[in-house]
Protein backbone atom coordinates (compact mmCIF):
# COMPACT_ATOMS: atom_id res chain seq x y z
CA UNK A 1 0.00 0.00 0.00
CA UNK A 2 3.22 1.91 0.93
CA UNK A 3 4.23 1.44 -2.64
CA UNK A 4 0.83 2.52 -4.04
CA UNK A 5 0.72 6.01 -2.06
CA UNK A 6 4.48 6.82 -3.77
CA UNK A 7 3.17 6.17 -7.03
CA UNK A 8 0.00 7.95 -7.16
CA UNK A 9 1.71 11.31 -5.19
CA UNK A 10 4.75 10.61 -7.83
CA UNK A 11 2.24 10.84 -11.04
CA UNK A 12 0.66 14.29 -9.47
CA UNK A 13 3.64 15.71 -9.91
CA UNK A 14 3.32 18.58 -12.90
CA UNK A 15 6.70 17.41 -14.59
CA UNK A 16 5.70 13.43 -14.62
CA UNK A 17 2.17 15.02 -15.76
CA UNK A 18 3.25 16.53 -18.86
CA UNK A 19 6.06 13.95 -19.78
CA UNK A 20 3.32 11.29 -19.75
CA UNK A 21 0.54 13.28 -21.33
CA UNK A 22 3.11 14.39 -24.00
CA UNK A 23 5.39 11.50 -24.95
CA UNK A 24 4.56 9.45 -27.94
CA UNK A 25 6.64 6.69 -26.18
CA UNK A 26 3.81 6.04 -23.52
CA UNK A 27 0.78 6.03 -26.13
CA UNK A 28 1.27 1.99 -26.43
CA UNK A 29 0.94 1.50 -22.55
CA UNK A 30 -2.09 4.15 -22.56
CA UNK A 31 -3.95 2.62 -25.09
CA UNK A 32 -3.64 -0.99 -22.77
CA UNK A 33 -5.99 0.74 -20.20
CA UNK A 34 -7.87 3.65 -22.51
CA UNK A 35 -10.17 2.65 -25.53
CA UNK A 36 -9.73 5.62 -27.27
CA UNK A 37 -10.43 9.30 -26.64
CA UNK A 38 -13.50 9.75 -28.53
CA UNK A 39 -17.21 7.52 -28.49
CA UNK A 40 -16.77 5.86 -31.90
CA UNK A 41 -13.20 4.58 -31.10
CA UNK A 42 -14.60 3.27 -27.91
CA UNK A 43 -17.91 1.77 -29.43
CA UNK A 44 -15.74 -0.05 -31.62
CA UNK A 45 -13.66 -1.87 -28.72
CA UNK A 46 -17.07 -2.45 -27.22
CA UNK A 47 -18.61 -4.24 -30.24
CA UNK A 48 -15.18 -6.69 -30.08
CA UNK A 49 -15.84 -7.30 -26.54
CA UNK A 50 -19.59 -8.40 -27.13
CA UNK A 51 -18.61 -10.61 -30.18
CA UNK A 52 -16.75 -12.73 -27.39
CA UNK A 53 -19.49 -12.85 -25.27
CA UNK A 54 -18.63 -10.37 -22.83
CA UNK A 55 -20.79 -7.54 -21.70
CA UNK A 56 -19.54 -4.02 -21.37
CA UNK A 57 -19.84 -0.88 -19.23
CA UNK A 58 -18.81 2.55 -20.87
CA UNK A 59 -17.46 4.92 -19.14
CA UNK A 60 -16.97 8.54 -20.61
CA UNK A 61 -13.65 9.75 -18.31
CA UNK A 62 -13.48 13.34 -16.55
CA UNK A 63 -14.03 14.31 -12.88
CA UNK A 64 -14.63 17.50 -11.05
CA UNK A 65 -16.07 19.69 -13.16
CA UNK A 66 -15.72 23.24 -12.63
CA UNK A 67 -17.95 25.28 -14.19
CA UNK A 68 -22.01 24.48 -14.71
CA UNK A 69 -21.45 24.62 -18.56
CA UNK A 70 -18.51 22.07 -17.89
CA UNK A 71 -21.19 19.75 -16.06
CA UNK A 72 -24.34 20.18 -18.87
CA UNK A 73 -22.03 19.75 -21.90
CA UNK A 74 -21.15 15.83 -19.86
CA UNK A 75 -24.99 15.60 -19.43
CA UNK A 76 -25.62 15.76 -22.97
CA UNK A 77 -22.37 13.75 -23.53
CA UNK A 78 -24.10 10.70 -21.89
CA UNK A 79 -26.93 11.46 -23.27
CA UNK A 80 -25.60 10.89 -26.61
CA UNK A 81 -23.78 7.98 -25.52
CA UNK A 82 -27.08 6.43 -24.47
CA UNK A 83 -28.45 7.03 -28.11
CA UNK A 84 -25.45 5.96 -30.16
CA UNK A 85 -25.30 2.86 -27.58
CA UNK A 86 -29.37 2.01 -28.36
CA UNK A 87 -27.98 1.55 -32.60
CA UNK A 88 -26.19 -1.46 -31.46
CA UNK A 89 -27.75 -4.66 -32.42
CA UNK A 90 -27.09 -6.95 -29.17
CA UNK A 91 -28.76 -3.64 -27.48
CA UNK A 92 -31.76 -3.55 -29.76
CA UNK A 93 -31.93 -7.26 -29.43
CA UNK A 94 -31.89 -7.12 -25.48
CA UNK A 95 -34.84 -4.08 -25.31
CA UNK A 96 -36.47 -6.32 -27.65
CA UNK A 97 -36.58 -8.68 -24.88
CA UNK A 98 -36.26 -6.82 -21.19
CA UNK A 99 -40.04 -7.86 -20.91
CA UNK A 100 -39.60 -10.90 -20.09
CA UNK A 101 -38.21 -10.21 -16.28
CA UNK A 102 -34.76 -8.97 -15.30
CA UNK A 103 -31.41 -9.76 -17.35
CA UNK A 104 -28.28 -7.63 -17.39
CA UNK A 105 -27.82 -5.02 -20.25
CA UNK A 106 -24.98 -6.10 -22.83
CA UNK A 107 -23.91 -2.30 -23.07
CA UNK A 108 -24.54 0.35 -20.08
CA UNK A 109 -22.94 3.18 -18.94
CA UNK A 110 -20.92 4.89 -16.22
CA UNK A 111 -21.26 8.16 -14.71
CA UNK A 112 -19.71 10.26 -12.35
CA UNK A 113 -21.47 12.83 -9.87
CA UNK A 114 -18.44 15.33 -10.39
CA UNK A 115 -18.58 15.34 -13.71
CA UNK A 116 -22.39 16.36 -13.62
CA UNK A 117 -21.66 19.04 -11.31
CA UNK A 118 -21.61 18.18 -8.07
CA UNK A 119 -18.87 20.57 -6.70
CA UNK A 120 -21.55 23.31 -8.04
CA UNK A 121 -23.93 21.73 -5.82
CA UNK A 122 -26.26 18.75 -5.20
CA UNK A 123 -29.74 19.94 -6.65
CA UNK A 124 -27.83 20.82 -9.49
CA UNK A 125 -26.07 17.15 -10.42
CA UNK A 126 -29.00 15.21 -9.34
CA UNK A 127 -31.20 17.14 -11.99
CA UNK A 128 -28.46 16.32 -14.48
CA UNK A 129 -28.11 12.50 -13.18
CA UNK A 130 -32.24 12.42 -13.66
CA UNK A 131 -31.66 13.55 -17.05
CA UNK A 132 -29.63 10.86 -17.72
CA UNK A 133 -31.45 8.08 -16.45
CA UNK A 134 -34.63 9.24 -18.03
CA UNK A 135 -32.53 9.31 -21.22
CA UNK A 136 -31.60 5.71 -20.15
CA UNK A 137 -35.22 4.65 -19.35
CA UNK A 138 -36.38 5.45 -23.19
CA UNK A 139 -33.78 2.88 -24.33
CA UNK A 140 -34.25 0.26 -21.38
CA UNK A 141 -30.62 0.85 -20.23
CA UNK A 142 -28.57 1.02 -16.97
CA UNK A 143 -26.44 3.63 -15.45
CA UNK A 144 -24.42 3.35 -12.63
CA UNK A 145 -22.62 6.11 -10.48
CA UNK A 146 -18.67 5.53 -9.96
CA UNK A 147 -17.55 5.57 -6.31
CA UNK A 148 -15.00 8.78 -6.35
CA UNK A 149 -13.10 9.69 -3.01
CA UNK A 150 -13.99 9.55 0.06
CA UNK A 151 -14.90 13.65 0.24
CA UNK A 152 -18.01 12.42 -2.46
CA UNK A 153 -18.99 8.91 -0.70
CA UNK A 154 -22.08 10.38 1.59
CA UNK A 155 -23.38 12.66 -0.84
CA UNK A 156 -23.25 10.14 -3.76
CA UNK A 157 -24.79 7.83 -1.35
CA UNK A 158 -27.66 10.14 -0.09
CA UNK A 159 -28.51 11.19 -4.09
CA UNK A 160 -28.70 7.09 -4.98
CA UNK A 161 -30.88 6.70 -2.56
CA UNK A 162 -33.56 9.54 -3.32
CA UNK A 163 -32.80 8.93 -7.58
CA UNK A 164 -33.94 4.92 -6.61
CA UNK A 165 -37.35 5.74 -5.34
CA UNK A 166 -37.97 7.51 -8.82
CA UNK A 167 -35.31 5.40 -11.08
CA UNK A 168 -34.54 1.30 -10.84
CA UNK A 169 -32.61 1.71 -13.42
CA UNK A 170 -29.50 2.94 -11.63
CA UNK A 171 -26.94 1.18 -9.11
CA UNK A 172 -23.56 3.01 -7.52
CA UNK A 173 -20.43 1.43 -6.58
CA UNK A 174 -18.65 0.32 -3.00
CA UNK A 175 -15.39 0.04 -1.97
CA UNK A 176 -14.32 -2.08 0.46
CA UNK A 177 -11.24 -0.11 1.46
CA UNK A 178 -13.06 2.32 3.62
CA UNK A 179 -13.73 1.48 7.18
CA UNK A 180 -17.65 2.57 6.47
CA UNK A 181 -18.54 0.20 3.61
CA UNK A 182 -20.09 -2.09 5.60
CA UNK A 183 -22.94 -0.15 6.66
CA UNK A 184 -22.99 0.92 3.04
CA UNK A 185 -23.75 -2.68 1.93
CA UNK A 186 -26.27 -2.92 4.30
CA UNK A 187 -27.96 -0.04 3.31
CA UNK A 188 -27.56 -1.27 -0.17
CA UNK A 189 -28.89 -4.49 0.22
CA UNK A 190 -31.53 -3.09 2.43
CA UNK A 191 -32.65 -1.25 -1.08
CA UNK A 192 -31.81 -4.08 -3.30
CA UNK A 193 -29.94 -1.66 -5.57
CA UNK A 194 -27.50 -2.59 -7.94
CA UNK A 195 -23.74 -2.54 -6.43
CA UNK A 196 -20.57 -3.32 -7.96
CA UNK A 197 -17.99 -3.59 -5.12
CA UNK A 198 -14.54 -2.82 -5.69
CA UNK A 199 -11.38 -2.45 -3.28
CA UNK A 200 -10.82 1.06 -4.06
CA UNK A 201 -8.08 3.13 -5.87
CA UNK A 202 -7.90 6.66 -4.29
CA UNK A 203 -5.14 7.64 -2.04
CA UNK A 204 -7.32 8.03 1.42
CA UNK A 205 -6.01 8.24 4.80
CA UNK A 206 -5.95 5.89 7.57
CA UNK A 207 -8.52 7.14 9.60
CA UNK A 208 -11.10 6.30 6.49
CA UNK A 209 -9.33 3.85 4.71
CA UNK A 210 -7.81 0.66 6.03
CA UNK A 211 -4.28 0.79 4.78
CA UNK A 212 -2.99 -2.94 5.10
CA UNK A 213 -3.81 -4.72 1.51
CA UNK A 214 -4.76 -7.88 3.58
CA UNK A 215 -7.44 -5.85 5.59
CA UNK A 216 -8.81 -4.12 2.25
CA UNK A 217 -9.03 -8.33 1.11
CA UNK A 218 -10.93 -9.51 3.93
CA UNK A 219 -13.41 -6.86 3.56
CA UNK A 220 -13.85 -7.30 0.12
CA UNK A 221 -14.93 -11.13 0.39
CA UNK A 222 -16.59 -10.22 3.44
CA UNK A 223 -19.04 -7.80 1.99
CA UNK A 224 -18.79 -9.58 -1.46
CA UNK A 225 -20.47 -12.83 0.59
CA UNK A 226 -22.77 -10.51 1.45
CA UNK A 227 -23.93 -9.11 -1.96
CA UNK A 228 -23.89 -12.49 -3.70
CA UNK A 229 -26.20 -14.36 -1.02
CA UNK A 230 -28.26 -11.31 -0.08
CA UNK A 231 -28.27 -8.15 -2.80
CA UNK A 232 -30.14 -7.86 -5.96
CA UNK A 233 -27.36 -8.66 -9.13
CA UNK A 234 -24.33 -7.52 -7.60
CA UNK A 235 -20.85 -7.11 -9.46
CA UNK A 236 -17.88 -8.15 -8.33
CA UNK A 237 -14.79 -6.17 -9.54
CA UNK A 238 -11.68 -7.49 -8.82
CA UNK A 239 -8.48 -9.15 -10.88
CA UNK A 240 -7.51 -11.08 -8.17
CA UNK A 241 -7.39 -15.13 -8.96
CA UNK A 242 -7.08 -15.69 -5.06
CA UNK A 243 -9.94 -13.74 -4.12
CA UNK A 244 -11.96 -15.07 -7.32
CA UNK A 245 -11.36 -18.81 -6.42
CA UNK A 246 -13.01 -17.90 -2.26
CA UNK A 247 -16.52 -16.13 -3.87
CA UNK A 248 -16.63 -18.68 -6.57
CA UNK A 249 -16.37 -21.77 -4.54
CA UNK A 250 -18.61 -19.60 -1.76
CA UNK A 251 -21.07 -19.69 -4.54
CA UNK A 252 -20.88 -23.33 -5.13
CA UNK A 253 -21.15 -24.20 -1.81
CA UNK A 254 -24.24 -22.20 -1.41
CA UNK A 255 -25.59 -23.71 -4.39
CA UNK A 256 -26.17 -19.60 -5.81
CA UNK A 257 -27.09 -19.14 -9.67
CA UNK A 258 -24.49 -17.95 -11.87
CA UNK A 259 -26.98 -15.59 -13.52
CA UNK A 260 -27.56 -13.65 -10.32
CA UNK A 261 -24.42 -11.69 -10.44
CA UNK A 262 -21.20 -10.85 -12.29
CA UNK A 263 -17.52 -9.97 -12.73
CA UNK A 264 -16.30 -7.37 -13.94
CA UNK A 265 -12.80 -5.99 -14.85
CA UNK A 266 -11.23 -3.65 -16.49
CA UNK A 267 -10.05 -3.24 -20.10
CA UNK A 268 -6.60 -3.98 -20.94
CA UNK A 269 -6.22 -5.96 -17.59
CA UNK A 270 -6.24 -9.98 -17.25
CA UNK A 271 -8.00 -11.01 -20.58
CA UNK A 272 -7.33 -14.51 -20.01
CA UNK A 273 -9.15 -14.71 -16.60
CA UNK A 274 -11.93 -12.50 -18.45
CA UNK A 275 -12.23 -15.45 -21.29
CA UNK A 276 -11.50 -17.97 -18.50
CA UNK A 277 -14.42 -16.99 -16.30
CA UNK A 278 -16.78 -16.45 -19.40
CA UNK A 279 -16.09 -20.00 -20.51
CA UNK A 280 -16.89 -21.29 -16.84
CA UNK A 281 -20.68 -19.79 -17.02
CA UNK A 282 -19.97 -16.53 -15.48
CA UNK A 283 -21.23 -13.20 -16.92
CA UNK A 284 -18.69 -11.15 -16.86
CA UNK A 285 -18.09 -7.24 -17.98
CA UNK A 286 -15.34 -5.47 -19.48
CA UNK A 287 -15.15 -1.88 -17.90
CA UNK A 288 -14.19 0.62 -20.75
CA UNK A 289 -12.81 3.94 -20.35
CA UNK A 290 -12.39 6.30 -23.23
CA UNK A 291 -11.74 10.18 -23.34
CA UNK A 292 -9.06 12.90 -23.65
CA UNK A 293 -9.01 13.27 -20.04
CA UNK A 294 -7.30 10.15 -19.24
CA UNK A 295 -4.77 11.01 -17.07
CA UNK A 296 -6.09 10.91 -13.59
CA UNK A 297 -7.93 7.27 -14.45
CA UNK A 298 -4.60 6.06 -15.76
CA UNK A 299 -2.45 7.16 -12.77
CA UNK A 300 -4.71 5.01 -10.47
CA UNK A 301 -4.31 1.99 -13.18
CA UNK A 302 -0.21 2.78 -12.58
CA UNK A 303 -0.61 2.68 -8.88
CA UNK A 304 -2.05 -1.10 -9.39
CA UNK A 305 0.46 -2.43 -11.55
CA UNK A 306 3.67 -0.86 -10.12
CA UNK A 307 5.94 -2.46 -12.98
CA UNK A 308 4.00 -0.06 -15.07
CA UNK A 309 4.76 3.05 -13.26
CA UNK A 310 8.31 1.75 -13.06
CA UNK A 311 8.56 1.67 -16.50
CA UNK A 312 7.56 5.04 -16.81
CA UNK A 313 9.75 6.45 -14.02
CA UNK A 314 12.82 5.12 -15.90
CA UNK A 315 12.04 6.50 -19.12
CA UNK A 316 11.56 9.49 -17.32
CA UNK A 317 15.39 9.56 -15.91
CA UNK A 318 16.68 8.42 -19.37
CA UNK A 319 14.81 11.23 -21.03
Amino acid sequence: MLGRALILRTAALKPVQRTVRRSRLFRPLVSRFIAGDDLPHALAASKTLLAKGLMVTLDYLGENTSTLAEALAARETYVDMLKEIAQIKDVQDYAAKSDAGFQPEPLNISIKLTQCGLDQGMEFAETNYRSVLDSADSSKNFVRVDMESSEYTQRTIDIVTRVLESHRNTGTVLQSYLRRNDEDVDLMIKLQARVRLVKGAYLEPPSVAYPEKEKVDEAFVRQGKRLLSEGFYPAIATHDEKIIKELTAFVDEKGLDKSKFEFQMLYGIRRDLQESLRDSGYHVRIYVPYGDRWYPYFTRRLAERPANALFILRSLFKG
